[in-house]
């Protein structure tokens, strides 16, 4: 009898200690901790989450993109120093490797006119045993990659939350993705080449002032780090997918190229509605 009183005492307690442990890791983090500014999630009345594609060869995105200073070119370097790292996908839960990041970088091999490297050269008679190089030993080749300026395409996620404290609507930014456009791929469709955290990316853009710059065009003593001005919203971006069930993207629900601009507009126009109106509710 008392042994089996003091296994059920001994099994309350365990449970109740896994509850509070539970409750006190919970606890740890009542805000979204990929967020650069968090708002407890208790304080968050309204939230709606947001995917952007922002065209860095537009003109008003340019700052960004300013020769040997391009924001691709500081995140690549980033990732291959290892002061950054990339995330499979934009639920930023899975890391991707180094070495993957790159392979996704890479120029695609292309055939030769022929078919085959050394179509049209046989062994007789051709270059392979002609006594030229180390006696038909072909040189591997060199591995190619992208260059920043091919890569104009990111996409932005990020979350409108209205933050019923402060009485205010924050635009959070989660993750930052490098895309390599439709022009540069063979197949026609845009390739992911990784997802980045944005906190690490603010943070590496302030450890640079001097590189990650946004270029002010109208007055070049007052450029502002690329933090900032992401910060600021001193960007271009249109919609391409609001969260809804399906998780569907504009361009699946509308085919038509013209219909998805014209829906993505409506999107745009909806939620600075929502904002102009949001004391009226």
């Amino acid at each position: 009898m008392k042994k089996a009183l003091k296994s059920t005492i001994l099994i309350i307690f365990a449970v109740g200690f896994l509850s509070i442990s539970s409750y006190a890791q919970e606890a740890r983090l009542p805000y979204n901790e990929n967020s650069v500014y968090p708002i407890p999630y208790v304080n968050q009345m309204y939230k709606r989450t947001v995917w952007r594609r922002m065209d860095l060869k537009e003109k008003m995105n340019r700052p960004f993109f300013s020769t040997s200073n391009e924001i691709t070119r500081i995140i690549i370097d980033a990732v291959k120093d290892g002061l950054i790292y990339p995330y499979v996908d934009d639920s930023l839960n899975k890391r991707m490797s180094k070495e993957q990041f790159l392979e996704n970088l890479k120029l695609p091999k292309d055939e030769d006119e022929f078919g085959a490297a050394d179509a049209g050269f046989g062994d007789e008679g051709g270059w392979g045993d002609s006594g030229w190089g180390d006696e038909g030993q072909a040189a591997a080749p060199e591995v190619q990659y992208y260059d920043a300026t091919q890569l104009n395409i990111i996409r932005i996620k990020e979350d409108m939350i209205f933050d019923k404290v402060r009485s205010r609507l924050y635009w959070d930014i989660q993750s930052i993705e490098l895309i390599i456009p439709a022009t540069e791929v063979a197949t026609g469709i845009e390739k992911s080449i990784g997802v980045f955290r944005f906190k690490d990316l603010e943070q590496l853009f302030r450890s640079m002032p001097d590189r990650a710059i946004w270029y002010n065009r109208q007055n070049t003593a007052q450029h502002r780090n690329m933090a900032d001005a992401f910060l600021l919203r001193l960007f271009d971006a249109r919609i391409v997918k609001v969260s809804n069930p399906r998780d569907d993207w504009i361009a699946d629900i509308y085919p038509d190229q013209k219909a998805a601009l014209i829906k993505s507009q409506e999107e745009e126009y909806r939620l600075i509605e929502y904002e102009h109106t949001l004391w009226e509710y």
